[in-house]
Parts: C-alpha cells; sequence; structure tokens
C-alpha cells in the first residue's frame, strides 16, 4: 500500500467520525457562510502580485517534522506582507500536521485567498471547508472519478468556493470539467513523494486554455518561477522551501525580492536584444 491509499483509508475513518460529532446544520451556522470568499483567480491575475501561493505546513510525509513550532499567525502575515498572491493551509493533522484551526487563524488575520489542503472526498468535507473560511478548495484527481470530481467541484461552486483541480499525468486531464476554475500540476509524485518539476512543463501545453495553471511543489528557485511562467504558469504553490526556514515570511519575502531581480534582468535583456535587432533591420 502507498502513502497516497494510506491517506485515503485514513481521511474516510474521519469523515465518518467527524459526520457525527458536526452535523451539517451545525456547520452552516459558521459565520463564515454569511462572507463572500475571495478569489484566488482574480489574485492571480493581479500585476502588483507575485504569483507565489504560500504554504503553511509543520510536516509531510516525505520530510516528517519540517518547522513543528512554527506560529500559523506570524508565519501567514509574514507571508503576505511579503507580497504572496494567496496562502495554502494544511488541514490534515494525521500526516501532515495540519488543523482546521490554522486555517481559521489565517483567515482571522488576513484579507487575501486561502487554499484548504486536504484530501476532500465527501460532499461534507465541502461544507466544512465553508465553515472554517477557505475561499478554495482542493480536489485531486488521482484520488476521485471523474463523475465524482465533477460533483464535488459543482457543490463547491454552488457554495461560492473556487476549485484546483489537482493533476499528475495527462491521462487525469480527462477528469477537469466546467466548474474547475484552475488545474494545478504536483510536480510530487504522490505514491512516491519524489518530485520533478519537469512534469509541470510536460502539461503545460496540454492543459486547455480557458483554465489557470498552477505548478506545485519542488520550485526552490526564482529561475524556476521565471522558467514556468514562459510556459503559462500563473501561480507557483511553494511550501517546504519556505517552511524549512526558521522565518518562513523572511525566507518568503527574500525569494520574491530575487524574482523581481531576475525579472528585471531579463526584461531589460529583452528590451536591448529588440533594439539591436531593429537597428541591424533599420
Amino acid at each position: 500500500m502507498n502513502i497516497l491509499e494510506k491517506i485515503v483509508i485514513q481521511k474516510r475513518k474521519e469523515i465518518e467520525e467527524r459526520k457525527s460529532l458536526y452535523p451539517v446544520k451545525l456547520l452552516e451556522q459558521s459565520i463564515y457562510f454569511e462572507t463572500q470568499p475571495v478569489s484566488l483567480k482574480k489574485y492571480l491575475l493581479r500585476p502588483d502580485k507575485s504569483g507565489i501561493i504560500a504554504e503553511f505546513k509543520t510536516k509531510s510525509p516525505s520530510k516528517r517534522e519540517i518547522n513543528p513550532y512554527a506560529n500559523v499567525e506570524k508565519v501567514t502575515i509574514g507571508y503576505m506582507q511579503a507580497g504572496a498572491s494567496a496562502l495554502s493551509v494544511l488541514t490534515d493533522k494525521t500526516f501532515f500536521g495540519g488543523s482546521f484551526q490554522n486555517l481559521t487563524i489565517a483567515r482571522k488575520y488576513n484579507y487575501c485567498p486561502i487554499l484548504q489542503k486536504d484530501f476532500l472526498l465527501d460532499e461534507y468535507q465541502l461544507i466544512e471547508a465553508r465553515s472554517i473560511g477557505a475561499d478554495v478548495i482542493l480536489l485531486i484527481a488521482a484520488v476521485l472519478t471523474k463523475d465524482k470530481l465533477k460533483q464535488l467541484a459543482a457543490l463547491a461552486k454552488s457554495l461560492k468556493l473556487e476549485v484546483l483541480c489537482e493533476v499528475h499525468s495527462s491521462d487525469e486531464l480527462i477528469k477537469l470539467n466546467e466548474f474547475v476554475d484552475i488545474v494545478g500540476v504536483n510536480n510530487r509524485n504522490l505514491e512516491t513523494f519524489e518530485v520533478d518539476i519537469n512534469r509541470s512543463i510536460e502539461l503545460s501545453t496540454l492543459i486547455p486554455s480557458n483554465f489557470l495553471k498552477i505548478s506545485e511543489s519542488g520550485i526552490k528557485s526564482p529561475l524556476e518561477i521565471v522558467m514556468l511562467k514562459k510556459v503559462g504558469f500563473n501561480g507557483f504553490l511553494i511550501g517546504g522551501n519556505f517552511m524549512s526556514n526558521p522565518d518562513p515570511g523572511k525566507a518568503c519575502r527574500d525569494f520574491i525580492q530575487q524574482l523581481k531581480i531576475k525579472e528585471n534582468q531579463l526584461n531589460k535583456q529583452n528590451i536591448i536584444h529588440y533594439e539591436t535587432e531593429s537597428l541591424r533591420v533599420e
């Protein structure tokens, strides 16, 4: 049994337990059912933002503990002050050390899109997502049938949540539907947890143009983001690279500053090249 299969089995147990403890009618009393979610699509297209979705997580199956004592309030505020476009918050406790409370705290202190990062398998979980203050939910194509993914995505839209559909291979693209807003390519193989950023580059031309594109996992340098932007990616989800630093907010700020410098350098080179070519033509 691979890691993904273990996660799904555990998640189904947790869902049934929570259903008995927290009925849907109770969840629907949350104040967040009265608020308008913040659009990730709009934030990813804002020219004053970096396109980076900065993630808060304290551990993972591949690295175990990453930053177990990190403070969600401090880190998420630091991310937004650094210029991140959005936040991603892990809510899976068993494998990633997350919690619903972490997302709600992030929501309390930040006005920005927040992605709930979890393994969603059941309609009940979408009600939970809305009740804790999420703006965007993640549907992982590898753990859902085509029909189930569409069913969950449709429900998410009725709850005013945006939908990020995560894929790992070209075969999973057939599961996309009209209720999906954004397609995320996870560079991490969820069965082996090996990372290859070329996965995003290979799938970039196969994703229909009506979806925004996000590259997830394994991004370590600003140059990689420049490269990913050239093949059409709008967003870049980064977690471990920031969270492994004692001050994730500072790590994010330094990364974004380096990205701006790199982009400015490349823009100047392109201008010089264009002007040189124009002179040659004349």
